[in-house]
C-alpha cells in the first residue's frame, strides 16, 4: 500500500514576520525504498530561529530554503522499513530530513540514536545542535576564566540556557537577559544564574546591568542583537570576548537594522566581537558531544524542553519562537514510536 506523506513547503518568502501564507500543507505519495535506503517515520521535529534566515533569498552561510519544497530541519524519525545492512526496523535516527511525515534516506544521511543513553529529544537540543553551539561558542570564543563575569542574552533559549550553565561549570559569575518574570525564575532557581534581568518589564537596562555587574563583562554571549547588545556594550572590560551566535531582534525586520556603531567601543576595550555558527566546528563535534553527554551524566548539565503535539502546529510552534513563548529547547511531536 502507497504511504501518504504530509509536507511543510516554503509557499512564499515573507516580509517582516512570517504567517500563515508562508507555509504551504502538501501531500505526496512516498517513494519506494531502495537497496542502500530506509524508510523514516518523522517523530520530532525542531524549530530554530536560523530558519527565518533562510526563508530570505539572500547569500549567507548557508543555502535558502526553495520555494515550493520542504523545509528542513533537524529531525528524529524511527526506522520503518529498511534495505540497508546499517539499519533495521526499530532503529532510531536523527539527519536533517525537516518538516514532513516521512523520508526516504540514504544509509549515509543520517545516525543512529542509542534511546538508552538518554531521551531521544536530547539529540536535537542539549546533545545536538543547540548544545554543540553553546559548547563551542562559550569555549572557544568566549574563553571564560574563573571569576570573571558572563551575559547571556536570550538566556532561557536553548543555546543560552547551556551557556550559562557550561560558564557556571568554568566558574564564572553569570548574568542572564529573558523575556519574563518565570524565565528568569527559571535561570536562577533551576540553573543557578547569579542574576536575571526581565527585559521586557526594566525600565533602564543599562542601570540594571550595573547593579548585576558590578566588575563589569567579561565575556557577552549574544543571541539577540538590538538595544539589548548595545546596553551590554556600554559596560565591557578590557580584553572583553563577544561570541556573536544571534540577533533574533532583527530576524523579522522589514528594514536594515540600524544601530550604534561598536567600532570604537571595540578598540578601547581591545574587545574580541566574533560571529560563528556550529558548522565551523563540524569536525570537532565528536568532541564536543562527548563532554556535553558527561557533564549531562554527572548532573552538572540540566535541561528544559517546550514540546508542542501535532504535525499541523509546526508553523505556529516555529512562530513561537519570536514571541517569546518557549524555555529551552523548542520542539513539535509528530509521531509515537512504532517500535519503541
Amino acid at each position: 500500500m502507497t504511504r501518504v506523506n504530509k509536507q511543510i513547503i516554503l509557499a512564499k518568502r515573507p516580509q517582516g514576520m512570517p504567517d500563515n501564507n508562508t507555509f504551504q500543507f502538501v501531500k505526496k505519495d512516498v517513494a519506494d525504498v531502495k537497496d542502500g535506503q530506509i524508510l523514516i517515520k518523522t517523530l520530532y521535529v525542531s524549530v530554530d530561529p536560523y530558519m527565518r534566515g533562510r526563508m530570505e533569498n539572500v547569500e549567507s552561510y548557508v543555502e535558502p530554503f526553495k520555494l515550493n519544497e520542504v523545509i528542513d530541519g533537524g529531525s528524529i524519525g524511527e526506522v520503518i522499513e529498511s534495505k540497508s545492512d546499517r539499519f533495521k526496523e526499530g532503529d532510531v535516527v536523527t539527519g536533517m530530513f525537516g518538516w514532513q511525515e516521512y523520508y526516504v534516506a540514504g544509509e549515509n544521511e543520517v545516525r543512529p540514536i542509542d534511546p538508552s543513553i538518554a531521551p531521544i529529544t536530547t539529540h536535537l537540543g542539549i546533545l545536538g545542535m543547540t548544545g554543540l553551539t553553546a559548547y563551542f561558542g562559550l569555549l572557544d570564543i568566549g574563553k571564560p576564566k574563573e571569576g570573571e563575569t558572563i551575559v547571556i542574552s536570550g538566556a532561557a533559549g536553548s543555546v543560552g540556557s547551556t551557556v550559562g550553565q557550561i560558564a557556571k561549570i568554568k566558574g564564572t559569575r553569570v548574568v542572564g537577559i529573558a523575556g519574563s518574570d518565570e524565565k528568569i525564575s527559571y535561570l536562577k532557581d533551576e540553573l543557578n544564574f547569579d542574576e536575571g534581568i526581565n527585559y521586557r518589564t526594566t525600565d533602564d537596562i543599562k542601570s540594571d546591568l550595573q547593579r548585576a555587574c558590578p566588575d563589569g563583562i567579561d565575556v557577552y554571549f549574544d543571541n539577540v542583537g538590538g538595544e539589548i547588545s548595545d546596553a551590554v556594550m556600554t559596560q565591557l572590560n578590557r580584553y572583553a570576548r563577544i561570541p556573536i551566535c544571534g540577533a533574533i531582534s532583527t530576524y523579522n525586520m522589514e528594514e536594515t537594522d540600524i544601530g550604534p556603531r561598536v567600532q570604537q567601543t571595540l578598540i578601547k576595550k581591545s574587545a574580541l566581537m566574533q560571529g560563528f555558527t556550529v558548522g565551523n566546528y563540524s569536525d570537532r563535534f565528536k568532541e564536543g558531544a562527548q563532554q556535553l553527554g558527561q557533564w549531562l551524566q554527572e548532573g552538572k548539565l540540566t535541561y528544559r524542553e517546550t514540546i508542542r503535539e501535532g504535525f499541523d502546529n509546526i508553523p505556529d510552534a516555529f512562530l513561537d519562537l519570536f514571541r517569546g513563548k518557549n524555555i529551552g529547547k523548542l520542539l513539535v511531536k509528530v509521531a509515537n514510536r512504532q517500535y519503541g
